[in-house]
């Protein structure tokens, strides 16, 4: 019951679209009354005391025993509860006991990013990758008396070690902040009150960041398919596996597997992968992948798994039936963890999925009760669940109403080859500036020229024509995640094409491409026919 990323990035991000529902009522600035003074001070902390107007749901002749109550450890809780303390607030938080599958009755401190989505899941791509590598090196001069051989069961070992160490510093940060961790199941049995395993508790203001868990499609046969929870903690690699989804998820197991050898199938419903982000990008990552060995199924609805005698599976879709999986793993998508915690008795407003409504500033349409992360389905990634935790401590405990800011949210996909992105796709850009220009760099690394691998970079920029502001940055290929990560700070900023040619690039980096791109792939005006080369015409052109 943690609030954090799915696994990685997400779907559809826009660089200036805000993701939050408009049919609540809006609250301006002057919705919450601040304390000018401290009621009191203790040796250890500030007692806080919030003057609500009467609109907030808060009876200032109450006493609460907390000013701040969080149901839900992870990244955004633990983020806006710290917080919250470090500014006087009394604080306490509830999360359900560790376990490295999530269920109605388990979860842990550090939620779904620290013990089964980003952490976990990057230790696996790291050990995946090691066996490309190893195919690198052969052209730098390495040689081996033997084929390199990996231990699964090492790999998960070291990697539950690691989870256990980081749940311990959550609980360090938050005992070092004040906030008392209350382990159990929270249940929202009033807009001030809190039910953890039959005790209650009462606060001013109830923060909901419980995430969201994986699911399985109901289909005959979907108790022998496995998803991201188990995919992470499996006892044996998989030899034969089938991924259901054509999402980052799907692609970051298939490239996590395929690098450690197994033989991978991805079933997708459309006929390409990545739906949301830029066409090229898409085009470009499966491609490679492929290369890799991937096989991809596109158009394939799954209908119906099946397991022989000899323990192995079938796969039937719309278009036939795959036998000899040793697994099935479905990567289709994630459902906010809201049920049977009490928000529907108290009044809080969902849509039908059971995500979270909220304002502007992470207010559900009960007044003292908020939400953030994941369950509120905005941009469902970590770094943005700790930025709306951030801005909610701001709202509540500094006299500051802040509203989260969705501009220019840069992402990655862990896939091999790796994905980042910020900005606008060039559809979005498109249909937003109407007339823009296009620059791509589709080249083979230095190392590749010696490794005699297949492996490619592309990297591309969109700047509007008419502000020459660069409004995209996408980038497949190795390093992409650490390199956008940078740049997204020059595209937050608004910077030109202009401030982009007058930089000095590092030398020999791939990275150094996004500052000396000087030629237009092609320009785009919506009064007229595009200029220059289409994607497909480029990656022609460069033997891809």
């Amino acid at each position: 019951m943690a609030t954090s990323l799915s696994l990685s990035c997400s779907p559809t991000l826009t660089r200036n679209s805000l993701f939050f529902t408009k049919t609540l009522p809006f609250y301006p600035p002057s919705f919450l009354s601040f304390p000018k003074t401290l009621v009191s001070l203790s040796s250890r902390r500030r007692t806080f005391t919030v003057r609500a107007e009467s609109q907030n749901g808060v009876d200032p002749a109450r006493h609460y025993d907390f000013d701040l109550f969080t149901i839900g450890a992870g990244s955004g809780g633990v983020r806006a509860s710290r917080l919250s303390a470090n500014h006087g607030a009394s604080v306490a938080i509830c999360e359900l006991p560790f376990s490295t599958i999530s269920s109605d009755n388990t979860g842990g401190v550090g939620g779904t990013c620290v013990i089964r989505g980003c952490v976990p899941k990057k230790l696996l791509v790291y050990s995946s990758k090691f066996s490309h590598e190893f195919e690198e090196s052969n052209g730098f001069g390495w040689r081996y008396d033997s084929e390199p051989k990996h231990d699964w069961s090492s790999l998960i070992a070291n990697k539950n070690a690691e989870l256990q160490r980081l749940t311990g510093i959550y609980k360090n940060i938050l005992k070092n902040s004040g906030v008392k961790l209350i382990e159990g199941r929270g249940k929202i049995v009033g807009p001030h009150t809190v039910d953890v395993d039959g005790k209650l508790y009462s606060a001013k203001h109830i923060l909901v960041a419980v995430g969201g868990r994986p699911f399985i499609p109901d289909i005959p046969g979907k108790e022998y398919a496995i998803d991201s929870d188990a995919a992470l903690d499996l006892p044996s690699k998989p030899e034969k596996i089938a991924i259901v989804g054509g999402g980052y998820i799907a692609l970051e197991f298939a490239g996590i597997f395929n690098g450690l050898k197994s033989e991978v199938h991805v079933f997708i419903r459309q006929k390409q992968v990545l739906r949301g982000f830029d066409e090229e990008i898409r085009d470009f990552v499966a491609e490679h992948m492929s290369l890799r060995g991937i096989e991809f199924h596109i158009e394939e609805t799954p209908q119906a798994i099946t397991k022989s005698a000899d323990g192995s599976l079938s796969l039937k879709t719309n278009k036939g039936t795959l036998d000899g999986f040793s697994h099935i793993m479905f990567a289709t998508g994630r459902r906010p963890n809201t049920k049977n915690i009490g928000l529907e008795s108290v009044g809080v407003k969902m849509a039908k999925d059971g995500t979270i409504e909220v304002d502007e500033y992470s207010r559900t349409s009960v007044p003292s009760i908020w939400a953030i992360g994941d369950v509120t389905n905005r941009i469902n990634l970590t770094p943005v669940a700790l930025m709306e935790g951030v801005a909610l401590t701001k709202t509540l405990f500094q006299n500051e109403p802040t509203k989260p800011d969705y501009r220019a949210v840069p992402s990655a996909v862990f896939s091999q080859p790796p994905i980042g992105v910020v900005g606008l796709t060039e559809e979005q850009a498109v249909q937003q500036y109407g007339d823009i220009d296009i620059f791509t760099a589709n080249f083979r690394p230095l190392k590749a020229t010696i490794s005699g691998l297949p492996d490619r970079v592309f990297m591309k920029l969109i700047v509007s024509a008419k502000t020459n502001e660069v409004v995209g940055l996408h980038m497949c290929g190795d390093d992409a995640p650490e390199i956008v990560q940078g740049f997204a700070v020059a595209i937050k900023a608004g910077l030109t094409k202009a401030d982009f040619d007058a930089t000095v690039g590092i030398h020999p980096t791939a990275a150094e491409e996004f500052v000396t791109m000087r030629t237009p792939t092609r320009k785009i005006r919506k009064s007229q026919p595009s200029e220059g080369k289409s994607g497909s015409e480029v990656k022609a052109a460069a033997g891809v």
